[in-house]
């Protein structure tokens, strides 16, 4: 291990006779992705956390998913006020939806770090993979950044300030592993890799608060179901590599909060809610090599998919009942709210659509917009996560209708090692093996978020998702 650096917040330590203020107590805040009572029968290292220390349920937030849910736990802020409305929306000022941002300046509110250091100036931050994490006030940050080289390749990285992280963690743990943190080689390596970053930060720099995401969970359920013997083993496999992490805290006398964003529930039907949009002449495309783009600016109306909620943004008021009606019989929508509805879910905000369609529990949407696959654009193939104009969970499977699709894999992966360029386009165009979705509000406790704490003073009730902000700040010492 590398020798102990000094906190960038932090002073030298106090000479003899001084009245130095206490240190808070320092936290480790998982967040485990899609954990639920029924998965934590799994893991037994975390669900002695909660034995031994508190557990409650956790209130999320509407949408229920990672970018709205993380803003919230470090802003103590709805959707309606910070801003995060789903994980990718339409930039009107752009004309363009853009997914997975990650500059933390598009986070409105006051953020938990900002709160601690007014308690307590020099309080030190570090956040691992949580997201937004690019230019927030953090003292040490890790995120997945790929390299995208000049000739279009796309290689495994990550980004760290200091930027000297970056070195330090490369020859530590080598490479973020890019390809196993979203894909269809998505698995625990890179869960593994970003606990290994946890523990060596913890070591080296001893923040306040460190923020570590544990996204394992997220794969399985998605591809299996959340009651699915794989997605069993998942849980247990996240668990035994947590172990480590939670020994070291507990030696240390560190705090730890584990808590989820959003329980996955078994899924069967995906919803085509653009294709109905474009069936009404609502939704307008313009082609190129013979592949179809979706138009957003020119769109009367168009959905941004993601998972179970869907923004329907339309462009002129007078557009509005035609878009609603579009949409009211199509099989697999639960709601759709208006601007009363999204008051009422702590949505209204600039961001969100015109309307927010919520699906039916075995229900989510595809972002898909094409009529023929055979117009489809060439990414619709590809893990593209930045240029598909809604969220794509296929992006988790081999296309199992392509009898030549590992042959392809491997191509691109030779390709890649020659240093060409490649393209890995082994993604279905067929939604239907997708089992696990989640972002509507959870039924019942049992498929729902939870919150664990080692302290067993830390709540004795229901926890909401606004509430985490402060129960940090007390749990720190600073409230």
């Amino acid at each position: 291990m590398t020798a102990p650096h000094p906190g960038t917040g932090t002073g030298a330590a106090p000479g003899p006779g001084s009245h130095a203020e206490p240190r808070p107590t320092p936290l480790l805040v998982l967040d485990v992705v899609g954990l639920t009572p029924r998965l934590l029968a799994h893991m037994p290292n975390l669900r002695a956390l909660g034995e031994q220390g508190a557990r409650a349920p956790l209130s999320t937030v509407l949408p229920a998913v990672t970018c709205a849910a993380q803003s919230t736990f470090l802003t103590g802020a709805t959707p309606a006020e910070h801003g995060i409305v789903a994980n990718g929306w339409y930039f009107r000022e752009l004309g363009d939806v853009l997914l997975w941002r990650q500059h933390n300046g598009l986070v409105q509110g006051d953020k938990l770090w900002d709160a601690a250091r007014r308690a307590h100036p020099g309080y030190t931050v570090a956040n691992i993979c949580w997201w937004y994490a690019m230019g927030a006030d953090t003292d040490w940050t890790v995120t997945p950044r790929p390299v995208y080289y000049a000739d279009g390749r796309k290689e495994p990285d990550c980004y760290t300030r200091p930027p000297a992280l970056h070195d330090e963690l490369t020859e530590e743990l080598g490479t973020f592993p890019l390809f196993h943190f979203w894909g269809p080689g998505a698995d625990l390596v890179s869960s593994q890799w970003i606990i290994d970053a946890t523990r060596h930060i913890l070591t080296t720099r001893t923040p306040d608060l460190a923020l570590c995401y544990l996204p394992h969970l997220d794969y399985d359920l998605q591809r299996h179901g959340p009651d699915d013997p794989r997605s069993h083993r998942a849980a247990a496999e996240l668990d035994r590599a947590m172990a480590p992490l939670l020994a070291d805290a507990r030696a240390t006398g560190r705090t730890v909060v584990a808590l989820s964003e959003y329980g996955i529930t078994r899924v069967e039907r995906p919803v085509d809610i653009n294709r109905a949009l474009r069936r009404a002449g609502l939704l307008e495309v313009h082609t190129q090599d013979g592949m179809e783009y979706l138009d957003p600016m020119a769109s009367r109306a168009f959905a941004v998919a993601d998972h179970q909620l869907a923004h329907v943004y339309v462009r002129r008021p007078k557009d509005l009942e035609a878009a609603r009606a579009a949409l009211a019989d199509l099989p697999g929508i639960d709601q759709l709210l208006d601007e009363d509805g999204k008051k009422a879910h702590d949505l209204d905000h600039p961001r969100a659509g015109e309307l927010v369609a919520v699906a039916e529990k075995d229900a989510w949407f595809t972002y898909y917009y094409w009529l023929d696959d055979a117009r489809a654009p060439d990414f619709a193939q590809l893990v593209e996560i930045h240029r598909k104009p809604g969220y794509d969970p296929v992006e988790l499977f081999m296309d199992p209708d392509d009898p030549y699709v590992r042959v392809k894999a491997l191509s691109a992966i030779a390709r890649k090692k020659l240093g060409l360029r490649y393209r890995m386009a082994v993604v279905p165009l067929d939604p239907s093996p997708v089992r696990g979705s989640h972002g509507r509000l959870p039924e019942s406790d049992d498929e729902g978020p939870l919150i664990l704490c080692s302290d067993p003073h830390a709540f004795t009730d229901r926890v909401r998702a606004t509430e985490v902000k402060s129960l940090l700040l007390r749990l720190a010492g600073l409230r």
